[in-house]
């Protein structure tokens, strides 16, 4: 069978598929171009807001119009928070987040059904830790490695503990032997995934943090790169920074949530920490790591944000003096508390994420500016033209002059300028 899939939304989003890719292929099945002719269709949703609602229905509706007589599946969060929603769209299969190897078999079935197969749990009564190949499809370079699964923050603009389900734990021993097998295929770096990374071992009731999964997984990785996701601020703690550190593969890019810089938008958001806390943990992993990337998300015009509020986060994002910033203007995900809040225009949402903008690339650029100079090993991926392009420990992306013999090596390389967006620099000498 041909199968084509599409992914949309988060890290998780694309551990999973690429997992079911691999499984795909492992029943000999082929993997097709998703804007081609195929047999089935997979679309792996998302829900994360209202337009990742509408982008999954689009994607949906264009694989029913390249092949209509395809089967059409679907899994993900917006179908498992939208299950008779996405039944009226006409898809064959509708399966949610929960059970991706169980999904496969039913799609296997689909292929002579009759009718709609609808196999969509109760996200928040899940209790168990789904295992799925780690990996990556397209090169050994850089692989994820999903621990977690689930989170109970419950913020008031968000909908994915209701599509999700409750924190679930990958066992120690279980994401050691992923990652040793992830070394021995090749790859020169995981990345360690979740949807809340840091509620890993909450579920496991032995007292374990992230910071006892990250030492086993580094001690496993051994010459591997090991690299965090995205981390809840008050993960960062004086013994996480003091153990995290004396791990020598740790990438020194740390990406906290931040979401907004003012105290009485964060308790609307029920975020779980304030201003004073967030900018405790930037200070102890510059203690720790210096010269570290800390990287953020930003929402502007959450509702209820006043002018005053926007400005507080303006002057909190300085403070904090980011490498990297991904902002948004707030979008509402019906469903959740905040659409019933009182709502900010949308052309002030946008006009506030524009200036926020401005902000982070002018700390991006100073960031990048600092660079130049220092020495850094990078990993290369792929190629830009004439340049090959990869990544510094920091993750910032880097260039030089060179072709294929650079893919998946490590090289020193010393940075002699940047555009503002990407290093450029010279090999020196190897770090094999």
């Amino acid at each position: 069978m041909r199968v084509a899939i599409y992914t949309l939304g988060c890290k998780v989003n694309q551990y999973e598929t690429a997992a079911m890719e691999l499984e795909l292929q492992r029943r000999g099945h082929t993997l097709v171009d998703f804007t081609g002719e195929a047999d089935a269709y997979i679309i792996n949703t998302c829900s994360v807001t209202a337009v990742s609602d509408k982008k999954s229905r689009q994607m949906i509706r264009r694989a029913k119009k390249t092949s209509p007589q395809a089967v059409v599946a679907a899994c993900g969060c917006y179908v498992q928070t939208h299950a008779d929603e996405a039944q009226g769209l006409g898809i064959d299969l509708i399966s949610g987040t929960g059970r991706r190897m169980e999904f496969l078999d039913l799609l296997e079935q689909a292929v002579s059904a009759e009718k709609c197969i609808v196999h969509v749990d109760e996200a928040l009564r899940r209790r168990d830790f789904e295992v799925l190949p780690a990996g990556g499809m397209a090169s050994r370079t850089r692989a994820m490695l999903k621990v977690e699964d689930g989170c109970t923050n419950f913020c008031t603009y968000c909908i994915i503990p209701y599509a999700r389900g409750p924190v679930r734990s990958e066992p120690k021993i279980t994401a050691v032997e992923q990652t040793r097998s992830l070394r021995m295929a090749g790859y020169r770096e995981i990345v360690i995934t979740g949807i809340e990374i840091s509620s890993w071992g909450k579920d496991l009731k032995d007292g374990s943090s992230l910071i006892d999964l990250l030492e086993v997984v580094s001690a496993a990785a051994d010459t591997m790169r090991v690299r965090l996701g995205s981390l809840e601020p008050r993960t960062i703690t004086e013994d996480f920074c003091r153990r995290a550190a004396g791990l020598e593969n740790l990438c020194p890019h740390f990406h906290l949530s931040l979401q907004s810089g003012c105290d009485k938008t964060l308790a609307a958001m029920h975020r779980k920490y304030d201003t004073a806390r967030f900018y405790e943990s930037v200070t102890l992993l510059r203690k720790f790591f210096p010269g570290c990337a800390i990287t953020t998300d930003l929402i502007t015009g959450f509702p209820g944000e006043t002018e005053e509020d926007f400005t507080e986060t303006l002057a909190f994002i300085e403070k904090c003096d980011f490498a990297a910033m991904h902002v948004f203007p707030y979008s509402i995900r019906p469903g959740t508390p905040a659409a019933k809040m009182v709502q900010v225009d949308m052309p002030i949402r946008e006009e506030r994420a524009h200036r926020a903008a401005q902000v982070a690339a002018k700390m991006h650029r100073s960031y990048l500016d600092g660079c130049v100079g220092k020495t850094f090993p990078v990993l290369f991926e792929q190629a830009r033209g004439a340049l090959y392009t990869g990544h510094a420990p920091n993750y910032m992306p880097v260039a030089v002059t060179g072709g294929e013999e650079l893919h998946n090596a490590v090289r020193s390389v010393t940075i002699t300028h940047t555009d503002g967006e990407t290093l450029y620099g010279e090999i020196k000498e190897e770090t094999e």
